[in-house]
């Protein structure tokens, strides 16, 4: 018999394949996700961000990777490059969650803006060092200002829809146990 919390959280993963399934096709769509003025957010980066600073174990590294380089495939993004970053980002915020379960919503929003700030510039710098074109770096800023906008929105819909909250130091202590 399967046990139920290995269930839900394969169940969750599940479910974070199928946002990011549906994010990238609304992407893809010839509509307007963001005008010329104003770029459309990283739905998938803030998805990932909000799920691991609640519950790290429903996002894996390795999904997170995949999901990732197959956005920076379908985005023609140079490939591997926001895919390394985010998950650096991800593994950065993950190591911390213990620390930043008992933070304020408003603290753990600003660390997850410095840590997005940090990947936009790391991007960037890689970006001009491999002399590839680039967006201009007022598109940049908007488009990291849309997600940090979206990010409580994210967490929002992730809590109450889907019922992700942040993990007890109970559940913390159990899934040590565990592994």
């Amino acid at each position: 018999m399967v046990d139920p919390r290995t269930l839900r959280r394969w169940l969750y993963r599940i479910v974070f394949v199928a946002i990011a399934f549906v994010a990238v096709f609304i992407y893809v769509l010839p509509l307007r996700v963001g005008s010329a003025h104003w770029p459309g957010p990283d739905l998938l980066l803030a998805l990932a961000f909000a799920w691991v600073m609640r519950r790290p174990d429903y996002v894996p590294v390795l999904l997170v990777a995949v999901v990732m380089l197959t956005a920076d495939f379908v985005f023609m993004r140079p490939p591997g490059l926001w895919a390394a970053l985010s998950i650096i980002g991800l593994e950065f915020l993950r190591r911390r969650e213990p620390t930043s379960r008992d933070l304020s919503f408003l603290l753990e929003w600003a660390m997850v803006a410095g840590v997005m700030l940090a990947m936009a510039v790391a991007y960037r710098l890689v970006l001009a060092i491999f002399m590839v074109e680039q967006a201009t770096l007022g598109l940049v800023i908007l488009g990291q200002v849309s997600t940090l906008l979206v990010y409580p929105l994210v967490v929002v819909a992730s809590t109450w829809a889907l019922g992700i909250t942040k993990i007890t130091p109970s559940e913390a202590d159990e899934m040590r146990s565990q592994s």
